[in-house]
This record gives C-alpha cells, structure tokens and sequence, in this order.
C-alpha cells in the first residue's frame, strides 16, 4: 500500500491524498485484491473500460510470472534454512512498511469529523472482535462501519 499512495499521490499526482484514501476504503469492502481494485479504479475514472482492463492486465501479468517462477524455486529450496531466515525478514518488511504507510495517511485524521478518540476506540474494538472474539469480517464491517458512519453524519449534520 505504501507504494502504491507513494507512486499515486506523491509521484504521479493522478489522486489527492484524501481521494486515494476513499478510493482505498472502497477498494478494501470490494471482493478481490485491494490493489486491484484500486488499479481498475482510477483506470476507468480516467480511461473508461479499457483503462480499467488495461490496470488490471499490468497489475496481474507479469507478477504472475513471477510467482510461477517463485513457486519453482521454492519448491526446489523450500527446506533450506537461508530459504526459511528471508522468508521470516520479509514478513518483518512487510509489517514495517504497512505501519509506515499507516504513519503517512493518518495525517488524514486530522481533517475528519470524528473526534480521534473515538477512531481510536472503533479500531480497538475491531481489532478486538476479529482478533480475539473470531467474529467475522462481515459483521464487523457492517456494524462498527455503519456505527462510524452514524456518528460522522450526526458531526456534520447542521
């Protein structure tokens, strides 16, 4: 994600931060790779159908190539201990880079009605049904996202 806003936001200008943060919301609830849909997004907002199939065929093509080859090699190496040591860094990487990404948008925050607090609190709490309590994803989503919704609109209600 963090290279994605990077490439987005800051490099090629095509979003705002505050656009690439609502298409990214949507991107999230819809099926399939955020990424994706992301991609498919902001192709067909500037070049219809065909923008939008041509991002996803750059998208998936090539790095499905890759995988395949990644999967032979695995396979071949898959028990060696160097094999398993990057494996584990790249997951820290991973995890790195999704916080520092998290870093960046929550600048965000600071233009959103809702107070910080109870952001805070929704997260919290949404962390705290999936992780802990296994509630699914759906039930989550729709009732702390309408809660968040409820409590936005009656900030900017007149």
């Amino acid at each position: 994600m963090a290279v994605v806003q990077r490439e987005l936001v800051e490099r090629k200008k095509w979003l705002t931060l505050d656009e690439f943060i609502e298409d990214w919301a949507v991107a999230q609830i819809m099926p399939g790779a955020n990424v994706v849909n992301l991609s498919m997004m902001v192709g067909a907002r500037y070049f219809g159908l065909a923008g939008a199939m041509t991002a996803m065929a750059g998208l998936l093509a090539v790095p499905l190539v890759v995988v395949l080859l990644l999967a032979l090699v695995h396979n071949r190496y898959a028990g060696s201990p160097l094999v398993a040591g990057a494996l584990r860094g790249m997951a820290a990487v991973s995890a790195g880079l999704i916080g520092a990404a998290a870093l960046k948008l929550s600048v965000a925050l600071a233009r959103n009605p809702m107070p910080l607090a109870w952001c805070a609190a929704i997260s919290a709490l949404g962390f705290v049904l999936m992780a802990w309590l296994r509630v699914p994803l759906i039930y989550v989503l729709l009732g702390l996202g309408g809660l968040g919704y409820v409590l936005t609109y009656r900030r900017l209600k007149p």
